[in-house]
């Protein structure tokens, strides 16, 4: 794929700086040199991601020990108010959110992907490199958990679906920095923080009804010098075009992670268009007999490693689910006082109001439950109940909200000249990735 001019380059970094540096909260906190500094920064990560020929991973220096970035102070009184720089964060990923991912959801939505060069401003905003430490050449200072919660839920509001074609590469680094060894640190992680960062998605999910993740059908089995996998993977976004793979399969009867390269012998991808999730370019992933080295299992197999990869990922779809919700009931409210039936506006409707109403309730109720489980994973405390209970109300009243979404709107809800179908459609995803939970 051709590279485009340097000076187009460097016109897509200037444009998103000026956008963010003239948000009035970066004046208005006092947060005009970190802003500024995170930016050039993030400008630094690159416009396009670099063909699977062209990556060579490699480590660039020698690490002594995996760095980790420390857990955030727990505050005294339990406070869920973002701080004020996740706060200028989150403004200019909802500001991107809604002049770029919003304006190009349905022709992705339509194309079966993101188009190269939304993708490669979304890159721009470094989202990747937040959770990588500073001595990695990243600009995380601590675990920024609850940063990327809000950075999830602000892309979301544009369009769910390509929300998660940017943030599947984060999944990877992300993990990377909480699990990986000095070695796998300083082979991959550079790539993610320079020039040209590479596409990588994590692949969990199977092919199969009411997937367990405690149970895995893909196998690791070892070999002389490390392990053989095998098995499918479904719904992988990006799959196609990554570059890097974190793999969940089952060794010695217990599920562990591994990182697989793209050019292994013996993987192959095919697409799986579903339902929802259509910009994100989900993917069937085939392991035939892939060789990996012993260097590519993750966190050393430990069970926690797994439960905790899990656990945030399910709490990423929440995020995710409650940025779309809110954009549902963004779009409703201006509709439901300006749409006229029998000569009053439909929201003199009793039932049309409390609907209305009833998702903005439901919606709070997402967001508190997925903010308190950020907060409990950023401070180190455990959070696996708080997940489950966040997981369980996103998946089941943001699909409610979508379909109240649909049945508001009328006909309208049911044609695609609206969002609202969309949304909808991508919302269903929520329940079903990374599992379902049966309890």
């Amino acid at each position: 794929m051709e590279q485009p001019p340097m000076q187009n380059v460097m016109g897509l970094g200037l444009r998103v700086l000026n956008r963010v540096a003239g948000l009035p909260v970066v004046d208005r906190l006092g947060l005009r040199p970190t802003t500024e500094r995170w930016i050039y920064q993030a400008s630094k990560t690159g416009f396009q991601a670099a063909t699977l020929a062209a990556r060579q991973f490699k480590a660039t220096q020698k690490l002594l020990k995996p760095a980790r970035l420390p857990r955030a102070a727990r505050p005294e009184l339990f406070d869920l108010t973002p701080t004020d720089d996740q706060q200028a964060l989150k403004e200019a990923a909802q500001s991107f959110a809604m002049e770029q991912l919003r304006a190009a959801g349905q022709q992705a939505d339509t194309d079966g992907k993101a188009s190269p060069e939304l993708l490669a401003q979304a890159a721009e905003l470094g989202v990747a490199i937040l959770g990588v430490p500073e001595e990695l050449g990243g600009a995380g200072s601590e675990r920024s958990v609850m940063t990327n919660v809000l950075m999830a839920e602000a892309l979301a509001q544009g369009d769910l679906g390509l929300a998660v074609a940017c943030l599947a590469p984060t999944a990877v680094s992300t993990a990377l920095v909480l699990w990986g060894d000095a070695d796998q640190q300083a082979r991959y992680l550079p790539a993610f923080v320079g020039e040209q960062p590479p596409v990588a998605a994590l692949a969990v999910m199977e092919p199969r009804p009411l997937f367990d993740p405690q149970q895995l059908d893909t196998t690791a089995t070892r070999s002389d010098g490390g392990f053989v996998l095998n098995g499918v993977k479904t719904l992988v976004p990006r799959a196609a075009e990554a570059e890097l793979f974190i793999v969940a399969a089952s060794l010695d009867g217990q599920p562990a992670l591994f990182i697989v390269e793209a050019g292994a012998a013996g993987l192959t991808t095919e697409a799986e268009p579903a339902m929802g999730l259509r910009a994100a370019s989900m993917a069937r992933l085939q392991l035939g007999n892939v060789s990996v080295p012993a260097t590519a299992l993750l966190g050393a197999g430990a069970a926690e490693v797994y439960d905790e990869c899990i656990a945030l990922s399910r709490l990423a779809w929440c995020a995710l689910a409650v940025g779309t919700s809110q954009a549902v009931l963004d779009y409703l409210i201006p509709y439901v006082n300006e749409r006229v039936a029998f000569g009053e506006p439909i929201s003199h409707r009793q039932a049309v109001a409390f609907a209305v109403s009833n998702v903005g309730i439901e919606l709070e109720g997402m967001r508190l439950l997925t903010y308190r489980a950020a907060s409990r994973a950023e401070q180190g405390q455990d959070y696996v109940r708080q997940v489950a209970l966040a997981r369980r109300l996103c998946a089941d009243k943001g699909m409610a909200i979508g379909s109240d979404g649909v049945q508001l709107l009328g006909g309208h809800g049911f044609t695609k000249e609206y969002p609202v179908e969309r949304w909808y459609r991508d919302l269903r995803a929520v329940g079903l990735m990374e599992g379902v939970l049966l309890v």
